[in-house]
């Protein structure tokens, strides 16, 4: 087949693929509010992943997806490592505080509560969650011969992107709410001469949704 010819096909198989491929992802959002929230000008937060778990950890590409969000919102956001490098060990998996409690006894380190006072951190944001395929159906078989190559067939892939959000107060050490954010969606693949595919963005979309409902529930929206 001449170059010609194949960029028709391509161009054909293109057109084809956009015309009978779509993609679905839904997204449901829950908020739990226990306490009243604001902030001040001088106040920043800082937005921490969960990673005691043994089955996975919280990714930190989307910890900075959220805290990228939510800074572009007006919120001053501290990064993830240089906070937990500077009250090292105290944030570290193993040792991180999983009530508020807990932090409440961290800070009475005098060092600590002085690290975190010089952040200015009114707020800590622990995320918990993942994304993960939950599901998939489908072949694609790939031939070479003598007339060319190509792939034929088709498969799907659901995936589903569970994250919560836990805001602690850090001047009255308190939970003050939690938002959960779940997002489901399929990945279509089809492949006629050439493969395409169509993916859902579950987590891009669960980042989204959560960051602009964490920032509204930090200024007390």
């Amino acid at each position: 087949m001449g170059s010609i010819q194949m960029r028709k096909v391509l161009r054909i198989v293109s057109a084809l693929s956009v015309a009978l491929i779509s993609s679905c992802t839904s997204t449901t959002l829950d908020e739990f509010r226990q306490g009243e929230t604001g902030i001040a000008t001088d106040e920043s937060i800082v937005i921490l992943g969960r990673r005691q778990s043994s089955n996975y950890e919280t990714r930190t590409e989307f910890v900075e997806c959220v805290g990228e969000r939510v800074g572009n919102q007006g919120i001053s956001v501290i990064s993830e490592q240089p906070f937990i490098d500077a009250l090292f060990p105290w944030f570290e998996p193993r040792s991180a505080p999983m009530r508020p409690a807990d932090l409440g006894r961290i800070l009475e380190e005098p060092s600590v509560a002085e690290k975190v006072g010089n952040f200015g951190v009114r707020y800590i944001v622990w995320i918990d969650g993942q994304t993960e395929m939950v599901d998939s159906a489908g072949t694609i078989s790939c031939t070479v011969s003598p007339g060319g190559a190509g792939c034929f067939g088709g498969g799907i892939r659901d995936f589903q992107a569970q994250y919560e959000a836990s805001v602690w107060d850090v001047a009255n050490l308190t939970n003050v709410g939690n938002i959960a954010a779940d997002a489901t969606g399929t990945t279509y693949i089809a492949a006629v001469v050439v493969p395409f595919v169509l993916p859902a963005r579950v987590e891009p979309i669960s980042c989204d949704r959560l960051a602009s409902q964490l920032a509204g529930f930090i200024m007390g929206e």
